[in-house]
């Protein structure tokens, strides 16, 4: 890992272990909650999609930058879910979040789970492990948003 990354990494982790268990609290307005989980969900999202074109074959490996991003993804893996309080339903996120909070809880674990295995797997250094724990994250993703993310 390249001293940016680790030092990226470093950031992350501070911030998410000042702010992971107390986000809801610092949530003044239902807006803030919302922006607060739209930052997180995108930098997720960024750290994910940066690893991709290796997955396909298109970008050769590179054990470093993969577990790097993974690094990254599992600080994020832990922030969106406090910025969930009651009442704070937008645009995308759909009221079943709050009808079914142990549908949502088991969603949410589900994913930090297939983060952790990713995690593993990048450590291993072996590229199959990899693209086969990088597959179930994006099938975590996808079943959390077909069930609780509104369609843009």
């Amino acid at each position: 890992m390249n001293k940016i990354s680790l030092v990226a990494a470093g950031v992350v982790m501070l911030l998410a272990s000042l702010w992971a268990d107390s986000a809801s609290a610092q949530f003044d307005k239902p807006k803030d909650a919302e922006d607060y989980r739209g930052a997180t969900m995108t930098l997720i999202s960024s750290h994910f999609t940066r690893m991709d074109p290796v997955m396909k074959g298109k970008k050769p490996y590179d054990k470093a930058e993969i577990q790097a991003n993974v690094a990254i993804l599992s600080t994020l893996a832990a922030l969106p879910w406090q910025a969930f309080p009651e009442g704070t339903q937008s645009e995308y996120a759909l009221a079943d979040i709050w009808k079914d909070p142990a549908g949502f809880k088991a969603a949410q674990q589900k994913f930090t789970s297939a983060v952790a295995k990713l995690s593993a797997a990048a450590d291993t250094g072996d590229l199959a492990q990899i693209k086969k724990a990088f597959g179930a994250v994006g099938a975590s993703c996808k079943s959390c948003h077909d069930v609780y993310h509104e369609k843009p």
